[in-house]
């Protein structure tokens, strides 16, 4: 394939992309209208994720992706084409994503890249797959960024914003501890900021009570770091850490007697990956925003979407810990991947698939909690929408408040003559 690299101005309107998308359809007579990565009989789909590196433990998704599309071709397919899933490590280095995208685009022909996981990462990317209008869909990584259809309008992020999400923290803090004096940890890098930016939204920049220490993706430990928090005198720790330093701030606090409100990103909210190497009796009482159903909560016992989930568990990765959190994050990412897909028929262009992505109405997810459904539009790109606060307890994430919702995702009406046909349930 030789791409077509005329130059990246401004990013195209997603207005235009729908235009792009209706013209093709008018313009031939064919029922089938293909780009790179669709025939009769395939759907070619690429993804990316650390399966080795510092962030090996998100390998996981990408095993479970797999094991998916797997199920999903047994079943023959969608709209009778098989999906050929070609997911890659990029060890979570910037540099191999971009080169193993231009693989996957350019050599592998894939009609789009789905669930690539880093902020840094995806942002390596995105001006590559905007310029040759390649969708980056369904983004594995929380950062405000992946809401920006104006600029970006082939890239559509997933999970609930990280700026949301740390302003939900910040604020839950200011209302519920006297005198609270804010210790962060994030890593030095867009993820870490992005975070950091909407605790500043709430909280501001006063020395006096806030402190923040960051850390590198390569270094060995960030003990010395937990110890300047406590010693600042923080009685609330913000933890932005991915599932490694996770585990050690977690631990390096009990080691220390530290006791603050400690609310933890979601990204490291794994039982398996993080609650279980740190020690639950190290993780009582920890805060994180919820937006998925926890397999170990028997809660969820007799929940319908939860049969569904471990019998697929059970037939397609009989070996894994269903008490890692990301084999449920990978499954939801999926099932709406597949829905978008569907709701395609037979118009597999990429202009098509961004159009039915950014037309989503009241599309339930599996393993989404109860209530919370998919909308999306031209102008919002943002498919999840609110998170829930919960505390680890015992073994297990509970609710602790309502849902919030991300003020800044709200969504014009849909244009009518864009309108999809109600999801299948």
């Amino acid at each position: 394939m030789t791409t077509n690299r005329r130059g990246f101005i401004g990013g195209v309107s997603a207005a235009a992309l729908a235009s792009t998308a209706g013209s093709a359809w008018a313009q031939t007579k064919s029922p089938s209208i293909y780009d790179p990565g669709a025939t009769d009989t395939e759907l070619r789909i690429g993804h990316f994720c650390p399966y080795t590196g510092p962030s090996a433990e998100y390998g996981a998704i990408g095993k479970a992706h797999e094991a998916f599309w797997k199920s999903v071709n047994d079943k023959g397919g969608i709209n009778g084409r098989k999906v050929t899933f070609l997911s890659r490590d990029d060890t979570g280095l910037p540099s191999k994503s971009l080169e193993v995208t231009r693989e996957l685009v350019e050599q592998e022909k894939v009609l789009c890249l789905f669930n690539p996981l880093g902020t840094a990462a995806n942002t390596a990317i995105q001006p590559y797959m905007n310029e040759n209008k390649v969708p980056q869909l369904f983004v594995a990584s929380g950062s405000s960024k992946w809401g920006n259809p104006t600029d970006f309008p082939w890239t559509m992020g997933f999970q609930p914003d990280y700026r949301f999400e740390a302003s939900a923290y910040a604020k839950h803090a200011l209302a519920t501890v006297k005198d609270p004096k804010f210790g962060v940890l994030m890593q030095n890098d867009e993820y870490g900021k992005d975070y950091y930016a909407g605790i500043r939204d709430v909280v501001g920049e006063d020395v006096d009570v806030i402190k923040v220490m960051s850390y590198d993706v390569t270094d060995e430990s960030i003990d010395s770091k937990i110890t300047d928090l406590k010693e600042f005198g923080a009685n609330v720790f913000i933890n932005i850490s991915t599932p490694k330093f996770a585990v050690q701030a977690i631990r390096k606090a009990a080691e220390i007697d530290w006791k603050p409100r400690h609310y933890l990103n979601n990204v490291s909210l794994s039982k398996a990956a993080v609650m279980e190497p740190a020690g639950f009796e190290n993780c009582q009482g920890i805060i994180s925003g919820t937006y998925l159903k926890d397999a170990t909560n028997r809660t969820w016992d007799k929940d319908a979407e939860m049969k569904v989930w471990r019998a697929w568990m059970s037939k397609y990765m009989p070996e894994a810990d269903t008490s890692n959190g990301y084999y449920v994050f990978a499954y939801a990412a999926a099932s709406l991947m597949k829905e978008t897909l569907r709701k395609c028929g037979n118009d597999l262009t990429r202009a098509n698939v961004m159009k039915q992505a950014s037309s989503l109405q009241n599309v339930r997810v599996p393993m989404v909690l109860p209530k919370l459904l998919i909308n999306t539009s031209p102008t919002a790109y943002y498919p999840i929408k609110f998170i829930q606060l919960s505390q680890f307890s015992g073994q297990v994430w509970n609710p602790l408040i309502e849902f919030i919702k991300n003020a800044r995702s709200e969504a014009e009406p849909i244009d009518e003559a864009r309108a999809p046909e109600p999801a299948s349930r």
